[in-house]
């Protein structure tokens, strides 16, 4: 797939097209919705919670923010990636996939890719970087792929892939790279506003833009709002969602940018993982092509891609990016597996943090939204973490800035003590006990 001759335009319509194609194979995800969360979120910070942030000294934001929450983690292998590895399939023709498929991932998209393959009845060929944890090993090996496994730099994978692309003739599918990936993984945003719309259409008192007809700011017979507001009801003001490689991003903005709603992307900054963020701030804009971070949120350990870049970076589609800590990414999950009773990995709640926290989003809405505020779409693009994983999280390993020591292993039998393994699941140091400074651009 590395030249792109059958792909459809970047556009909305091509996302409804690339929908249709795959319907049959993957899950509509639900909605769900928070009143705990939407009222933690229309609450200002204290004072006390800006020191030592850029926005220390400064007046808290006051917005006012209805959350909806599309859940990936019911996605087909747990996570949203499902969507862009049926997508790039259904786009091949049996010739093209007749020596099977390959492509490197840590864990989401092998797995979305091995259960496509397998769905075809053709070979998957995973290269997986040895950081990859156990249990995104064992499910991508379970989907029947043969694992292959390389080092964890840029460098070592693309050799690995070669060789394989050399020995088997297969076709190599990347994890976001791919205009195929980008309109499969933009069909997220076509159901969420439908979504959104029915259940606005049931419950008006869900949206921000809901008044009681007896104010002066209704809603009328044909469903739109009299008054101040010029958001009609059931239509998102904006949808947020996390950035590794960009191929969710850079979909939910192709299918969103013609409407009304805005769109955001959220990244860790742990170690440099923001680099979009970054990247958007240079003068001009200008694309990082390398990332090293062990960040907790292990699926976006990666650079933003070439093609996802090209769209992330045109405003008109994506109005911003933001960035949160590893504390307020453990903040985050905690509050959707506590309060929400969703289960979740900790790279699908970094849109929910820069809700929640990020002062420079904050004020945007509330500058933006006024009295009224917005109703806010929040992508929860996986659930693929273990129990052992979430209890190191929020045990005795992490530092007081919420990432881990990286240490080399415990004292257990033949070297993998419980200390090694609580790490090899969190997906912090590799098989052989390697740390940071030997990950680099390890795709999800």
């Amino acid at each position: 797939m590395a030249n792109h001759p059958k792909t459809l335009p970047l556009r909305r319509e091509s996302v409804r097209s690339a929908h249709k194609l795959i319907e049959p194979f993957i899950h509509r995800t639900p909605v769900l919705t928070s009143t705990t969360l939407s009222n933690l979120a229309s609450t200002p910070q204290t004072p006390a919670a800006l020191v030592g942030t850029p926005f220390e000294g400064q007046e808290p934001a006051r917005p006012r923010i209805n959350l909806f929450f599309k859940c990936e983690n019911y996605q087909r292998i747990g996570a949203f990636k499902s969507r862009g590895a049926f997508h790039a399939l259904s786009r091949l023709s049996d010739d093209e996939v007749k020596n099977g498929v390959v492509t490197h991932s840590s864990g989401n998209h092998a797995q979305a890719l091995a259960l496509a393959a397998r769905t075809r009845g053709i070979p998957a060929y995973i290269v997986m970087p040895t950081i990859s944890t156990p249990s995104k090993i064992a499910a991508t090996k379970g989907y029947g792929a043969e694992v292959i496994f390389s080092g964890s730099t840029s460098e070592e994978r693309e050799a690995v892939v070669e060789d394989v692309i050399k020995r088997t003739g297969a076709t190599l599918v990347p994890p976001y790279d791919h205009p195929n990936i980008i309109l499969g993984q933009g069909t997220m945003a076509l159901e969420f506003e439908e979504q959104v719309r029915e259940l606005v259409e049931k419950d008006p008192r869900l949206s921000v833009h809901y008044t009681s007809p007896s104010s002066n700011n209704s809603i009328d017979t044909n469903g739109n709002t009299t008054g101040k507001s010029k958001v009609k009801p059931g239509t998102l003001d904006a949808v947020i969602a996390p950035c590794g490689g960009g191929g969710m991003l850079s979909g939910i903005a192709t299918y969103l940018s013609p409407t009304p709603t805005l769109v955001f992307g959220a990244e860790p900054s742990f170690q440099g993982a923001d680099d979009c963020r970054r990247g958007l701030a240079c003068t001009p804009p200008t694309r990082i092509p390398r990332v090293k971070s062990l960040t907790v949120a292990d699926g976006l350990r990666t650079p933003v891609g070439l093609i996802p870049w090209s769209v992330i970076s045109d405003r008109t589609k994506v109005r911003g990016v933001f960035s949160v800590s590893e504390e307020q990414i453990l903040r985050a999950l905690r509050l959707v597996l506590e309060r929400m009773k969703v289960w979740v990995e900790p790279s699908a709640v970094v849109g929910l943090a820069v809700v929640l926290w990020d002062e420079e989003f904050r004020k945007v809405v509330e500058r933006e939204g006024r009295e009224e505020g917005w109703d806010v779409g929040v992508v929860l693009s996986g659930g693929n973490t273990t129990v052992e994983a979430v209890s190191g999280l929020f045990g005795d390993g992490k530092t007081a800035e919420g990432g881990r020591d990286n240490g080399n292993q415990g004292e257990g039998e033949d070297g993998k003590g419980s200390e090694f393994e609580r790490k090899r699941e969190e997906g912090t140091i590799g098989m052989r006990g390697e740390g940071v400074d030997e990950v680099e651009n390890v795709a999800g």
